[in-house]
């Protein structure tokens, strides 16, 4: 046989291989057909199609669930994230007064601490904010807003002496109220800048007053002193010489006294220059460190001091102050002078505070807040201008100063905190 028979019998064995497979195809495709002729005829086609349907049904509803579920969470964790971010405190408080809610911040105003368990009631928490709990139950029992209130905090109880707070009732959505929300954050900063601005404004009203009523003394007391000058002791009987020392003692004290009250009332001009607070603090103990082991006791320099703008000549005027008194005061109680002069930078609030301490017999409570008020002295010497002195120079330098509290050693400890240079000098 040839090639092309051949290849014309194998076409001929492939078209009839074709043929049987489409036949049977066809013949299954048949016999599926009466199969759901007959499923249909007996009900079971209309189940497998209604079972069909329900399953496509279910997993539908199912993948909305997850997708529900899936927002839900990302919702209250975007919901948790906010309020564990926000810089102001929140608390929620229900009408019974529990606790529902604080967050980080709220916790750190009010010093509880970072513990996951929330106080149990809010007078339990409201024993360290008592005017917090003033708000919050006026709210509770008028059910109107409280907007931007300022509060003071005890002493101790919170980093921050005074709160800026709001209150709003929480109503449902029957309005219906279930509680209150407050919302409170530190003001401590801005009533310290409101407290030296209103300083400022009375140092220089209380300046042009001292400025005028000096003038007119010190004329009254340059006549006084020049007669007392031009008379000869020598030519006084000796009973009336005493006399004489005592007039012209008096007017040498009152000129100093009339003298401290005209620097005190002069206007303060800075030469500002990048100052090494360092440098100062030893400076100024090394001038008073043989007055301090004459009454054998000791000066000592510690810490990490910054560097600051400022005027040298000032500044140094105003930390001598405190480290005479800080001597005279340990002289006062007999006891050996032992002074410190700290230094610290708070980068955090950007400024530097020095601290003179010393181990006298301390400052009285209630007399902390008055120390630094012109003319008022609790010695029983003295004009009381040093403290006041050393309050002007530092105001006008943008800082403030106060008492610190006791120290180790038992006596007083006077801070005084200057800004921090944006970018170091």
């Amino acid at each position: 046989m040839s090639q092309y028979a051949y290849a014309l019998m194998g076409l001929t064995a492939i078209v009839a291989a074709l043929i049987g497979l489409l036949t049977f195809v066809v013949l299954r495709f048949l016999s599926a057909m009466r199969d759901m002729r007959g499923q249909l005829r007996d009900g079971q086609g209309e189940r497998v199609f209604m079972a069909a349907a329900l399953e496509e049904a279910l997993a539908k509803l199912r993948a909305q669930e997850r997708a529900m579920a899936a927002r839900a969470e990302a919702s209250e964790r975007l919901s948790h994230e906010i309020v564990s971010s926000l810089a102001a405190g929140l608390l929620v408080v229900g009408l019974e007064g529990d606790v529902r809610m604080l967050n980080a911040a709220g916790r750190r105003l009010l010093n509880v601490g970072a513990a996951p368990e929330l106080p149990g009631t809010a007078a339990e928490l409201f024993a360290r904010a008592p005017a917090l709990a003033a708000l919050v139950a006026d709210c509770i029992a008028t059910a109107r807003p409280l907007l931007r209130r300022s509060i003071p905090m005890p002493a101790g109880s919170s980093p921050a002496t005074h709160l800026g707070v709001t209150v709003s009732p929480l109503f449902d959505k029957e309005h219906v109220l279930q509680g209150v929300i407050a919302l409170f954050s530190d003001l401590s900063e801005i009533v310290a800048l409101e407290e030296q601005l209103r300083l400022k404004d009375s140092l220089a009203r209380l300046g042009e007053l001292t400025a005028g009523l000096a003038h007119e003394l010190r004329n009254g007391l340059s006549t006084i002193h020049g007669y007392g000058r031009l008379m000869d002791r020598e030519r006084l009987p000796a009973e009336y010489q005493p006399y004489l020392d005592g007039i012209r003692q008096e007017t040498d004290t009152l000129g100093t006294i009339v003298s401290r009250f005209l620097a005190f009332a002069r206007p303060v001009a800075l030469s500002l220059s990048p100052l090494s607070l360092r440098a100062l603090a030893v400076r100024v103990a090394d001038d008073f460190r043989p007055a301090a082991a004459q009454a054998g006791g000791t000066i000592e320099v510690t810490g990490d001091f910054p560097i600051v703008e400022g005027d040298e000549v000032l500044l140094r005027q105003a930390l001598a102050n405190l480290v005479q008194n800080a001597l005279e005061a340990c002289r006062d109680a007999g006891v050996p002078p032992a002074v410190e002069i700290d230094g610290r930078a708070d980068q955090a609030k950007m400024v530097a505070r020095v601290e003179v301490r010393d181990n006298g017999p301390g400052i009285d409570p209630g007399i902390a807040e008055r120390i630094f008020q012109p003319f008022f002295t609790a010695k029983g010497h003295g004009t009381g201008l040093g403290l006041a002195l050393v309050q002007k120079i530092v105001v006008s330098h943008g800082g403030r100063v106060s008492v610190a509290g006791h120290p180790a050693s038992g006596g007083a400890s006077l801070r005084v905190e200057l800004p921090l240079p944006l970018r170091p000098a």
